[in-house]
């Protein structure tokens, strides 16, 4: 992070990942892996876990958008 950056999400691109399904048979979804980097001196852990979950759940229903 350079000044006066505070945080970084890193996103990559979304892939295919074998999960488990309800009744054992193997379910294929589309996973896209998130990162955060920040400064603990200037944002606090709770704070950058909320905003993750922010943008997971924004991320996972588009229509929350418009």
């Amino acid at each position: 992070m350079n000044a006066p950056e505070v945080a970084i999400l890193g996103v990559t691109r979304v892939r295919p990942v074998a999960t488990p399904g309800p009744d054992g048979e193997v379910v294929w979804r589309q996973m896209l892996p998130l990162s955060l980097s920040y400064d603990h001196r200037v944002v606090n852990g709770a704070d950058a876990a909320r905003f993750v979950k922010f943008i997971v759940e924004c991320v996972a229903s588009p229509y929350l958008f418009g």
